[in-house]
Order: structure tokens, then sequence, then C-alpha cells
């Protein structure tokens, strides 16, 4: 996370207001701040999206391409996270000073995902044990204004959901060799379901209380801070991965009221988010639909 000079004053007025639930921006512990949600931005990928969280910026892009299915898991296709910190986003990200930060948010996903319950990888297999769909999804960090892995798993989701992918008819040959015909059509194309896959919340330690969406100047008034990867199956909602940040250590008491706290907000933006995903699309829709000139 980018670092931020505070004195002890600073700090100190930043804790008690946190005990008030009085948070220095009016917020409450419970409360995040506005965004600002854009997709289908970058023409050369299939999906992509952009999320703005107060002063944190994230862009997002998927890749598709067909991949042979692992050993392991013939049935399945594959998704791989990387994400790239802009040396513009924060001073410490210059040279190679975002790498660690950056393989920390990858590997946060990676195992948010890897649950089948919270995202099902059977949908990106075409021939099992020949040929899938490999999903790349890379994040660019252009700004860190605290809260990050909120950010980059919201952004995600919003790109999966408008992630477009071709129609494949399949047959097998003599050899064994998989004959895949890949439409052309930009209009007949599948959808990812993105019902199940989880959003990330992070909740925050500060003093004796947990608050969420922390800002860069509340992070740094913190020691210890847990990400809950939560996901909704079936009108039920499960944990599917947890991660500790920070260099300091949590009471088994206070990890409790941690995912307490993560899981209803974490449903609650879940459903903001979706609702926004699907107004934003009907906009989109209309405007590509609407007539220019004399182009019909």
């Amino acid at each position: 996370m980018a670092n931020i000079a505070l004195s002890e004053a600073e700090k100190t007025f930043i804790l008690h207001g946190v005990e008030e639930d009085f948070r220095v921006d009016g917020r409450s512990c419970r409360d995040y701040r506005p965004m600002e949600l854009e997709t289908e931005l970058v023409n050369n990928a299939s999906g992509s999206a952009r999320l703005r969280l107060a002063n944190t910026d994230i862009l997002v892009g998927i890749k598709t391409e067909i991949d042979k299915p692992s050993i392991q898991f013939p049935e399945r296709g594959k998704i791989e996270f990387f994400v790239d910190c802009s040396a513009n986003a924060a001073p410490e990200f210059e040279g190679r000073g975002g790498e660690e930060l950056a393989l920390e948010l990858a590997d946060t996903l990676a195992n948010a995902y890897e649950s089948s319950l919270a995202f099902d990888l059977k949908d990106l297999c075409i021939l099992p044990g020949q040929q899938c769909w490999k999903l790349y999804v890379d994040i660019l960090i252009l700004e860190c204004g605290g809260n990050l892995f909120d950010a980059v798993s919201l952004a995600s989701k919003a790109a999966l959901y408008n992630t477009k992918i071709p129609r494949v008819t399949s047959a097998l040959m003599d050899a064994g060799e998989a004959d895949l015909i890949i439409s052309d059509d930009p209009h007949d194309c599948t959808r990812i379901k993105i019902d199940h896959i989880p959003i990330l919340v992070t909740v925050c330690k500060i003093g004796d209380c947990c608050v969420v969406d922390p800002s860069a100047e509340e992070e740094e008034c913190s020691t210890a801070s847990i990400v809950v990867a939560v996901s909704r199956r079936d009108d039920s909602t499960f944990i599917s991965h947890t991660h500790t940040v920070g260099h300091g250590s949590l009471h088994k008491d206070t990890v409790f009221n941690c995912l307490k706290l993560g899981v209803p907000v974490a449903e609650q933006l879940n459903e903001a988010l979706m609702k926004t995903l699907i107004l934003e699309e009907s906009v989109l829709g209309m405007q590509k639909n609407r007539c220019v000139g004399f182009l019909k």
C-alpha cells in the first residue's frame, strides 16, 4: 500500500473518530466512499471495466484464448490474474516497488476464485482433455488511494460481466484431434456466469474497532486487516477465502468480528454492483441501437 506520513496527533485524531463511529470524511465504520464504474472501455479486449473508488483508480481488461486443459483438471478452463502497479499511482511504485503488492493482489484473487462454488471453470471447457478457454485478467492500478483489494475485485467482476466469448463448435476427427470452428459474428457469443464470483471486502482494525473501505490514511493507522472473499450460491452466503494484511496480529474475537462485519457488507456491495452493471448495459445498448445521421 502507499505509505503516507502522518504525525502522532493525526493518527490519534483518526483513532478517536473511529471509536466514535464518525470517521474523518464523515462516514460510519460500515460505509464506503463514492464509486464510479465504466465498462467496455478497451476495444481490443473481450471485456473491460474501470472503477474509481474515491482516489483509487483501477482499470481491468479481459483477454481470451484457446488453450489445453491441465492434466489434473481436464474438464476445466483456466483463469490467470496479472496486476501492474503504475509508477504514477504512488511514489513507492517507481521501479520495482509495486511488484510485491501486485503479486499479493493477484494471489488473493486467484485463491478467492479457486473454489468451484465461487467460479466454475467447467463453463470454460470446450472439449474435455482437448481444448478450453483461458482468461487473462489484466489489472492496472492507475491511482492508489487505499482499499485496493476491494476495488480490484469489484472492477474484475464488472469486466468479467461484459466479457464476450466467441461461440465455438467442435468435433473430434479420426486422429482424435479437435476441429474447432470459431464464430466471427460479434453478436454470436456467450457470456460468463458471474452470479457466484466473490467480492473482496477489507476489514481494517483501528484501535479496538473494525472499519470497511479504509482510506490510505486509515490504513497507515492500522497494524492488521483481514480481506474476506464472500460469494453467494443457492440463497446462501459463504466465505471462499481470507487473507491477512499487515504486520500485526489479530485476536480470535477480533477475527470473528471482522468476518461478521465483512459478510453483510459484501452482500450489499454485490447487490449494488449487479444493479449498476445491468443498468449500464441497458443504457449502452440503447446508445448502440440509436441511429446517427444517415447511417442505419
